[in-house]
């Protein structure tokens, strides 16, 4: 059943990446929490880092929305189930407004207001700039014909007399209101390495974060003027139904890995498993002694092992009873910073650290990405979780690659687009084990929660003929 339904939102959108768009949509969502407004916020694009940003500044879990990953439907779908009418709703935009798979910008910042029909505030960086910042302004309205871009945040303003002089030209050049004139922040808040930012869970001073963040914004955003962006977006035609489950997995007991080596995971592959009826067991993979006993299947995903691989390796009780785990068939999935779990060790800065050695082969992190983008798989071989043909969409940033051993190793997928594992293959195979560099999301790929639950209800079936027959 559909219905029209309000659901005030905004999307805040850059010229390019580094324009700031992350610290000014957290500041925003502070600023609007502050003033007693309930907000959530979501991220387009598959980045983990950011949303994990701005969960916190939320206060509430952040979606990622990737249109070529799920599709266009999917994707406002996915908005209309977690946005609210009653509050704001903020997306980060992700590079610049117009910057997609292509020259003409498909699965951009832009296409996806589009398709939300979501108005925009494109944030201006205005160092060393003045009118030319309208000349940008215009080129970006005559690229978004729908009239979608309807106010400008500037950023990087040196004073009064410089922000009078941009706020002048925008207004007159392009009939939109500029909206806030934040200053130059003396440090970045925001402490960043390889991969992107630190996520939340290793910053340490999250208090004084927040009093950082507002302190920049107050008194310099026009809240009203942005408030009547936000509520004059038309509303959407909204599906009111639910879905079904794809899978039943009442009385399976499914570990993950938690910590601040392991916290990449979309809320959308958890909650898949537990919608299903599994029981999710969270797992320090830093802290635990052994692996829980009990468990049907576990889950790693990806993250920063490498930051943490001195502490990884010295839990060798953890390692040796993964392994063993492993070697005794559990059903393991592991993504990225998982595969370089299970590998035999894993290189840092010219230190070598044995890890489980689950897999055959060794990992090295370097100071260059190894993989970024996008990335389509076609399973085509024996695995744990999905049938011979699957077409996997997903995507890799990783700064690691398998330095040796991957002769020895069976592969379940060919790679369509990215780089994988070693030679256009990913998934590598052990025992009931897949470990592979691409991220898939479960909105985008529901074979992933339904072959998880296949392979730990058979896990469990097994093992409770195991044990009747002993």
């Amino acid at each position: 059943m559909n219905a029209n339904c309000a659901m005030p939102r905004l999307l805040i959108a850059g010229l390019s990446g580094g324009s700031g768009k992350t610290l000014v949509t957290m500041g925003l969502l502070l600023l609007l929490r502050r003033a007693g407004v309930d907000v959530r916020a979501f991220k387009k694009g598959p980045d983990y880092i950011d949303a994990s940003w701005l969960a916190w500044a939320s206060g509430h879990t952040a979606r990622n929305l990737d249109a070529w990953l799920m599709g266009q439907e999917t994707a406002r779908n996915l908005f209309q189930k977690y946005a609210i009418s009653d509050g704001v709703n903020l997306i980060e935009g992700n590079r610049g407004l117009f910057d997609g798979v292509d020259a003409a910008g498909r699965y951009s910042s832009a296409a996806l207001a589009a398709t939300l029909n979501a108005p925009i505030v494109l944030v201006i960086d205005a160092t060393k700039m003045t009118r030319t910042a309208a000349a940008l302004v215009l080129g970006c309205q005559k690229l978004e014909p729908g009239g979608l871009i309807q106010g400008v945040l500037l950023n990087n303003v040196n004073g009064d007399r410089h922000e009078r002089i941009l706020r002048e030209a925008i207004e007159s050049e392009c009939s939109v209101p500029v909206i806030g004139a934040l200053p130059r922040m003396k440090r970045n808040p925001l402490p960043e390495r390889h991969l992107g930012l630190v996520p939340p869970e290793e910053h340490e001073e999250m208090d004084r974060l927040e009093q950082s963040l507002l302190a920049w914004m107050e008194k310099r955003i026009d809240l009203d003027a942005m408030l009547a962006i936000v509520r004059g977006a038309a509303a959407l035609e909204h599906d009111t139904g639910g879905s079904e489950p794809l899978a039943d997995a009442r009385g399976l007991r499914i570990g993950y890995l938690r910590d601040a080596a392991f916290s990449f995971y979309y809320p959308e592959n958890l909650e898949e498993l537990e919608r299903a009826g599994a029981e999710l067991v969270r797992i320090s993979a830093l802290d635990a002694l052994t692996l829980p006993a009990g468990l049907h299947a576990l889950y790693i995903g990806g993250g920063f092992p490498e930051t943490h691989a001195r502490a990884l390796s010295a839990n060798s009780g953890f390692l040796e009873s993964l392994r063993e785990a492993c070697a005794a068939g559990l059903p393991v999935y592991a993504e990225c910073g998982g595969l370089m779990l299970l590998a035999r060790s894993l290189s840092w800065k010219g230190v070598r650290f044995p890890m489980a050695a689950v897999l055959p082969a060794d990992v090295e992190a370097f100071a260059k990405p190894q993989g970024h983008g996008y990335s389509e798989l076609v399973v085509d071989a024996p695995n744990p979780f999905f049938p011979h043909g699957t077409h996997l969409r997903g995507h890799e940033f990783h700064y690691s690659r398998i330095v040796s051993g991957s002769e020895g190793v069976a592969s379940a997928c060919a790679v369509i687009r990215g780089t994988g594992c070693f030679a256009g293959r990913d998934g590598l195979v052990v025992y009931n084990t897949m470990a592979m560099y691409t991220h898939l999301h479960a909105t985008a790929t529901p074979e992933w929660g339904v072959g998880m639950i296949a392979a730990a209800s058979e896990f469990a079936a097994r093992t409770k003929l195991l044990s009747v027959a002993s």
